[in-house]
């Protein structure tokens, strides 16, 4: 127990805290205010304080606990709205209102509600960390697997089915050190990386379902990704349509620092978005944390660590799970206010010289591993995070020091947005470290050629930029008809394969194969065109044929008649351009 020393903001400096460890959990004050130890100075201890610190006076006690900051992990979690410290919102509501009051208690899991318990052991079966014990319907999408904590090994002594609240003991195992009861729940400090056996190579794509990052800019199961863009360029809607399409099972949404209505919006949407795997609520295999730009600047950073914590644990089932953290810019925003405070030497724009340690410990937690269970088994988590530089400036520190970690860079551009070019992925500044990786699977489970056709369309993306700057200067009919030609074919590319609609039933998912389609449609157009032209063809009536239209309207296609459709579009293409060239001749 120590006093309060001096308070500045959710910085609380305590004095006769000997005892006390780093990142220690504490309360502080009368009302008991959730804070965690930062630094120590001899008997000083500086606590980052996660709640409003007004009202708090020098004197008032400062109690640590004795354990670290640590998130409860068990059935409940799913569909659950947290805050940054992984506080239930709907129960803070029941008990003060819309106007979340200070130093509230309350169970992160409900402790009253009864959970059925399916065993998968029986009595005298050996077991380690991470081995399944039985099962949890959490909901009806989510299997929740009770596994064994960390550190316990032992045999089954006892192993219950019924009905259990989370500190009910279903499982007893006799131990080196004596029994150990086993219950539905249990706790794990939020800035420690649950354990593995082994990382694996991510050399499975995250099939998210959106052309220009499946085809283009592909992000592998368990790797790490940024979006970076201006305000209105289309951040939220780009994790919404992830969180909804990529074929992850569970779903952690971070709103970190985020404008209130922004949150607003997720709480609002995600209830009432239609799951596409399974026809139910999207929430029955999501969890969310909300703390927005209204709530303690501090519990940002909390946010991000109680977040990953529980993707760790859903992984740690053998479950592929996607992190959407909205915004880490924010994250970074509060590290620098708090390095302020601490009066330690600022780096570049004042944020803190160890801000891109701090971004690397987060993102490096992603990851596909083998568990530590006896059992084979394998999960995934991977991290996508949202970055906000003030004005779209990359260059700034968090984007900077973002880019130096991630794999995967999907560069949003206000230009595009300007344009209504939805989704908002400038191809000429995204890139993906994980192609070659990939590119074997694709190959084996899309198509032969999908690495070829993703090449020659990146090559016809990046011509139209250096050809678009002699367009500018001198115009179109000063080019050669190749240079024409890869004109159109990059404006279709543009138009009618990287545009897709995400409020549109059908276009806003595309299966593989229907991406291979198009891809080949497209190509298939420039290559006859090309051909025809070189022979004397009229480039504007070729740009004219009415296949075009049929081209563009392709991805509108429900998915059950697409190889019908193609095979319709494409001898349309020959159709019309050799009665052209016939014409012509």
């Amino acid at each position: 127990m120590g006093e309060i020393r001096k308070i500045s903001g959710p910085l609380v400096v305590a004095e006769n805290m000997e005892n006390a460890h780093m990142f220690d959990l504490v309360r502080v004050g009368k009302e008991r205010l959730i804070g965690e130890i930062i630094e120590i100075h001899e008997n000083r201890s500086s606590v980052q304080v996660y709640e409003e610190t007004s009202g708090l006076y020098p004197g008032e006690v400062c109690v640590s606990t004795g354990a670290p900051l640590s998130v409860e992990l068990g059935p409940g979690l799913i569909s659950s709205i947290y805050d940054g410290i992984q506080r239930p919102l709907k129960e803070i509501m029941k008990i003060c209102g819309t106007n979340l009051a200070r130093g509230v208690e309350v169970s992160p899991l409900d402790r009253t509600k009864k959970w059925h318990f399916d065993p998968l052991l029986n009595s005298g079966d050996e077991v380690v960390t991470g081995d399944v014990i039985g099962t949890v319907k959490e909901t009806d999408v989510v299997l929740h697997k009770i596994m064994v904590p960390y550190g316990v090994s032992g045999k089954i002594v006892k192993i219950t089915e019924g009905d259990f609240t989370v500190d009910d003991v279903v499982c007893v195992l006799e131990t080196e050190t004596g029994k150990k009861e086993l219950t539905l729940s249990q706790k794990w400090p939020v800035r420690k990386g649950r354990p593995y056996r082994e990382k694996l190579s991510p050399v499975e794509p995250l099939i998210t379902g959106q052309r220009c990052i499946d085809c283009l800019f592909p992000l592998a199961k368990g790797g790490v990704a940024a979006i970076p863009g201006p305000f209105g360029s289309g951040k939220t809607v780009n994790q919404h349509q992830l969180a909804k399409w990529a074929q992850a099972d569970i779903v952690v949404y971070i709103g970190c620092g985020e404008r209130g209505n922004e949150m607003t919006d997720v709480l609002n949407e995600f209830p009432e978005l239609i799951d596409p795997r399974t026809g139910r609520s999207l929430m029955e295999r999501t969890v969310l944390i909300a703390n927005t730009s209204d709530m303690p600047v501090a519990a940002r950073e909390a946010s991000i660590y109680t977040g990953i914590t529980i993707g760790e644990y859903f992984r740690d089932m053998g479950y592929s799970v996607v992190l959407l953290a909205d915004s880490t810019s924010r994250w970074a925003e509060a590290l620098r206010e708090m390095s302020g405070r601490l009066e330690e030497m600022p780096g570049e724009e004042g944020y803190p010289a160890y801000l891109g340690s701090r971004l690397a410990q987060f993102y490096e937690r992603a990851g596909k591993v083998k568990t530590l269970a006896g059992e084979d088994r394998e999960g995934s988590l991977s991290v996508i995070g949202a970055v906000s530089p003030p004005g779209g400036d990359i260059s700034e520190p968090v984007s900077q020091a973002t880019m130096r970690i991630v794999k995967v860079f999907w560069g949003l551009d206000a230009q595009l947005a300007y344009r209504r070019h939805f989704p908002t992925i400038n191809w000429l500044k995204s890139y993906s470290l994980y192609l070659d990786t990939l590119a074997p699977w694709f190959i084996a489970h899309a198509d032969e050629n999908w690495m070829k056709n993703r090449g020659r369309m990146m090559a016809l993306l990046q011509d139209e930029a250096k050809l678009d700057e002699i367009v500018k200067l001198v115009g179109m009919d000063s080019l050669s008809v190749p240079d024409r030609m890869k004109m159109e074919a990059a404006r279709s590319i543009r138009e009618d394969f990287l545009q897709q609609d995400s409020f549109d039933a059908v276009d806003t998912h595309a299966s593989t194969r229907k991406m291979v389609l198009m891809m080949e449609l497209v190509l298939s157009f420039y290559d006859v065109a090309l051909e025809a032209a070189l022979k004397g063809a009229d480039i504007e009536q070729l740009s004219a044929l009415p296949v075009r239209e049929a081209i563009g309207r392709f991805k509108f296609t429900p998915e059950e008649k697409i190889e019908e459709k193609f095979t319709e579009v494409s001898s349309l293409i020959h159709k019309e351009i050799a009665a052209l060239v016939g014409k012509e001749a």
